[in-house]
């Protein structure tokens, strides 16, 4: 054990900063805002300002040495930026967070006990435009919906919260705003393209739309001959 070194004890001046993203939320009154981390204590709604809770719910104050609980945040927002790109992150946004309270420091990041949001990244609407507000994506825990940014036009008769008023439901201090070096969600599904477009030849559209128009007027006069069958009025006097 003579090799052992404890890692040296900080004191900072300020909190340190860092970096991590979650699913953000909505209480179900608009009063609040949320968010769900992406793993371990998932099911967890934290506030803006909030301790860690032990997802395995143990009794004990994170972070503990011994297990894998408490608030987690990477050194770098190019790192983070980097995980909302995974398929399954792509609801996320990116957090600017102060570390509080106790923390345990990493290579790549830092556990700890308590944090503050200082600013909220969104990514741009799904329709490319910068998004402007956030939305009910319809998804959601006990208590809280699930939300999502987007712009002014794809919100249309929807309820648009801005991100000013957002991000006062967190108190002075916080900045919610678009951030353009975050993935956007996946595009909505355009129409299927049709297998057999008509060409802007005359001399191919020509023929074309007076075939049709030909088969239409033979199934019109088969529906017309058989009214008349039924009707008593299909055989000549």
């Amino acid at each position: 054990m003579s090799g052992f070194r404890r890692a040296p004890k900080e004191r900072p001046d300020r909190p340190p900063v860092g970096y991590k993203i979650a699913r953000p939320m909505l209480s179900a009154d608009g009063t609040r805002l949320g968010f769900r981390g992406v793993s371990l204590g998932g099911d967890i709604v934290y506030g803006p300002l909030d301790d860690a809770r032990c997802g395995y719910e143990r009794r004990h104050r994170p972070p503990s040495r011994w297990c894998a609980c408490g608030f987690y945040c990477l050194h770098e927002a190019g790192t983070a930026i980097e995980l909302g790109c995974a398929t399954e992150y792509r609801d996320t946004v990116l957090l600017d967070v102060a570390v509080l309270g106790v923390y345990l420091r990493h290579e790549r990041g830092m556990r700890f006990e308590r944090q503050r949001v200082r600013r909220i990244g969104f990514p741009r609407c799904a329709c490319g435009r910068a998004s402007e507000g956030v939305l009910d994506t319809g998804e959601g825990v006990l208590g809280w919906r699930a939300i999502t940014g987007s712009c002014a036009v794809c919100a249309g008769h929807r309820a648009l919260l801005r991100f000013s008023a957002y991000a006062a439901l967190a108190g002075p201090g916080t900045v919610a705003t678009c951030d353009d070096r975050l993935a956007p969600p996946s595009p909505r599904t355009p129409a299927p393209p049709d297998p057999n477009p008509p060409t802007g030849d005359p001399d191919t559209l020509v023929p074309q739309l007076a075939a049709e128009a030909a088969l239409l007027q033979a199934r019109l006069d088969w529906f017309q001959l058989q009214l008349g069958r039924l009707t008593g009025q299909g055989e000549a006097p």
